[in-house]
């Protein structure tokens, strides 16, 4: 990300798009505030500032740019190396925490004083927790308006609003206009397509996105009833997958549950997203888990840079740019695919997952095709046996130690959580070691550098490469990886992968 005034106004002056999310550019003679691809011509110097946050500019008094919509950008891939305090209040924030609690449950989840909390990120982002929970609930209140049919005021209090006055004042002003002009403009796609009552989502990403590859690991791992990936059949294989199209998979949210499939559009910089929820006041957490899920914030161009300049992942950044890391949509889940895959192959840890999923996992109220059940929560694990499943004593054991540590709030697994902390609190449980702790920060924390450095895959992989694959050569190479460890290890098993011709790593 440039950093000085000149680089971001050539950034800008460029139209270029991978900066799209990580600075916003506001203009005093318009009172307008734009993403740095925006198409309009370029302003003068003295005319132009810029902010960290779009609310940070809408608190500065600018609106929403109407014809490169900035406010729906990719989020910045900075806060997502970050594990410091702002780093997680931004990532709970877009969790929807301040709608669901405050600021003051803010505070608290991250042990903090309200003032001290508020001072950290006004001088980080440009503004408080309270200005961006609002801009977040705005942009909720856009995707329904422009996603559905929804009476506006359903709406409104959909997305968090306390009364429709509070909320025509939002969107105004936010977008300088009101909802039912926004709803005008909005696009020919949602539930009324379908006749299902779906909402309909474009989420925007950065390019390139290498999707075949994070679908084929995501299909690999499918739990038959909780998940799948959905293949287009070919003529030349009959009764066989031809190329992955969509990942659609049960959801556990804050209020009720739903389903989603999402489905990647990798030359068009978006992926449609399709959520069928029991609470629309869900709708915010569940952009953001799959979003997490996808990768959809990454800054693939940075990443590449960093990884390409190795000599021995640089073939491979070449031969897939644009490589994601698949995050997840609920930590105790990933967790517990964590523990069911420690020495065992990918095939056998799904297989388990399925036999716990029918021994403990919650049938849908409303099954969506073949999405029939929700996966068990770290209660209903900690509360069962675990007989019959296939389990060694010590794995069940690991299992309900997980869980139990969830349930009771002692482990905290989601992308708000204190990563230091939480590999602490893992590694002090039983058969929890270095690889299923670093597994689960890469996966179910979003920590960009987290990398099981003992994976055999990643050693197998190395090995196949030509280099030397001890623990001390590998722990020395990944240095140079730094921060984005995590992708080169979705490298190295993508490649392991391809020349075995099945699922590798964890």
């Amino acid at each position: 990300m440039p950093e000085t005034f000149t680089a971001r106004y050539q950034a800008i002056s460029s139209r270029d798009s991978r900066f799209d999310g990580s600075f916003y550019t506001a203009v005093s003679s318009t009172g307008i505030y734009c993403r740095p691809s925006c198409p309009a011509r370029t302003p003068k110097p003295e005319n132009v500032s810029f902010y960290t946050t779009a609310a940070a500019a809408q608190a500065a008094g600018f609106r929403a740019c109407k014809r490169c919509r900035p406010e729906a950008s990719p989020g910045s891939p900075d806060w997502d190396i970050r594990a410091d305090l702002v780093g997680r209040a931004l990532r709970l924030i877009a969790d929807g925490v301040v709608d669901e609690g405050g600021v003051t449950a803010l505070a608290r989840r991250l042990a903090v004083s309200e003032r001290h909390l508020h001072r950290q990120m006004v001088g980080e982002v440009g503004t408080g927790p309270l200005a961006l929970a609002r801009m977040r609930r705005a942009q909720t209140a856009r995707m329904l308006l422009e996603a559905t049919d929804l009476p506006v005021t359903q709406i409104a209090f959909a997305a968090g609003y306390s009364s429709v006055r509070q909320f025509n004042e939002s969107m105004a002003e936010a977008f300088g206009c009101a909802p039912t002009e926004l709803r005008r403009r909005r696009r020919p796609t949602g539930p009324g397509a379908d006749g299902e009552g779906d909402i309909v989502l474009r989420l925007q990403h950065r390019r390139p996105f290498a999707h075949d590859a994070i679908l084929e690991f995501l299909g690999a791992r499918a739990i038959g009833g909780v998940e799948e990936v959905a293949y287009a059949r070919t003529s030349d294989a009959p009764g066989g997958a031809g190329e992955a199209l969509s990942y659609r998979r049960s959801l556990r949210l804050p209020r009720r549950t739903g389903t989603m499939t999402l489905t990647p559009h990798p030359d068009s910089g978006f992926a449609t997203l399709r959520l069928r929820l029991e609470d629309l006041r869900d709708l915010t957490a569940a952009v953001q888990r799959c979003r997490r899920l996808f990768d959809l914030d990454a800054d693939p161009q940075g990443v590449d840079e960093v990884l390409g300049a190795d000599e021995l992942l640089g073939p491979l950044v070449a031969k897939r740019p644009g490589l994601r890391v698949p995050g997840h949509v609920d930590g105790f889940e990933l967790a517990v695919r964590a523990v069911l895959g420690q020495q065992v192959t990918v095939k056998g840890a799904r297989t388990l997952a399925e036999r716990l999923v029918r021994k403990v996992g919650c049938p849908l109220a409303a099954p969506d095709g073949t999405l029939t059940h929700m996966f068990p929560s770290a209660a209903q694990v900690a509360e069962d046996d675990l007989a019959g499943i296939g389990l060694t004593g010590a794995r069940a054991k690991a299992l309900r130690a997980v869980a139990a540590a969830v349930a009771n709030g002692t482990v905290v697994l989601d992308a708000g959580a204190d990563r230091e902390e939480t590999e602490r609190g893992l590694l002090a449980l039983p058969g929890i070691g270095p690889w299923t702790a670093s597994y689960i920060a890469m996966r179910a924390l979003g920590d960009p550098d987290a990398v099981p450095l003992t994976d055999l895959g990643v050693r197998h992989a190395l090995r196949a490469l030509g280099a030397d694959d001890s623990p001390a050569a590998v722990a020395e190479r990944a240095e140079a990886w730094r921060p984005w460890r995590a992708y080169a290890a979705m490298h190295l098993w993508t490649h392991l992968s391809d020349i075995q011709g099945g699922a590798s790593g964890g």
